[in-house]
């Protein structure tokens, strides 16, 4: 057991007690717990509620390497799919870009929102899919989310002016002259952007990942067992 385990487990005993230099300490040998899956001399304190794990806040890979077997470790590194996240990624992105260029010239207006959804949607997607615990997942979400808002505002510039010259919008992606993209990209870019985009990229590489949390942690040590 971890020394976060066992703290756990101590703090429901009637035989513990606090030192200053050692944290929470066993009163009966007046040092850290040493045991391991249980005590002998626990005492279960009636009147100290079970304490809850955190079941809120994701724990790296990094922390996951420490706190499981790494038998465990390798087998949830196995489960994971990286290239079927990234595909179902890009089409998610590419699918919101899409819409999101549609939306916006038949409104005449960028609901910048619409880039914070993509975002959301990579993530959750590659999370779904790939099921993946190391970085690299996060990486992609946020690659992903990136591209996929910069693509949506493409195709509304497309879109734009398309309409304003009176031809398919196929064959003004054809006739484009992609000299001038970076210019007209600048043009249309508002600092608001920003602010979204910056946030499709932070929810493309938040939500990327398997979600396990310190309660899932033990549920995956029992389940294990």
């Amino acid at each position: 057991m971890t020394r976060e385990e066992q703290i756990t487990f101590c703090r429901k005993c009637l035989n513990r007690t606090m030192d200053v230099k050692q944290g929470l300490i066993c009163n009966l040998t007046g040092e850290k717990a040493t045991f391991n899956d249980t005590c002998p001399d626990f005492k279960i304190d009636k009147n100290v509620n079970e304490i809850l794990l955190d079941d809120e806040e994701r724990l790296k890979a990094t922390t996951l390497n420490q706190k499981l077997p790494p038998e465990l470790f390798e087998k949830l590194k196995m489960e994971q799919r990286l290239i079927p996240g990234i595909v179902s990624g890009l089409i998610v992105g590419i699918t919101g870009a899409i819409l999101w260029g549609v939306i916006t010239v038949r409104t005449g207006y960028q609901f910048s929102l619409i880039a914070v959804l993509i975002g959301l949607g990579v993530g959750i997607t590659i999370r779904k899919i790939g099921n993946g615990i190391e970085n690299i997942f996060g990486f992609f979400g946020a690659g992903i989310s990136l591209l996929s808002v910069l693509f949506g505002n493409f195709l509304s510039i497309i879109g734009f002016i398309a309409n304003a010259e009176n031809i398919g919008y196929f064959e003004t992606l054809m006739r484009f002259d992609y000299n001038f993209l970076p210019e007209v990209m600048e043009q249309t870019f508002d600092f608001k952007d920003l602010i979204f985009y910056g946030i499709a990229i932070v929810e493309g590489y938040r939500f990327s990942f398997k979600y396990i949390t310190e309660k899932s942690l033990q549920e995956i040590k029992k389940g294990d067992k």
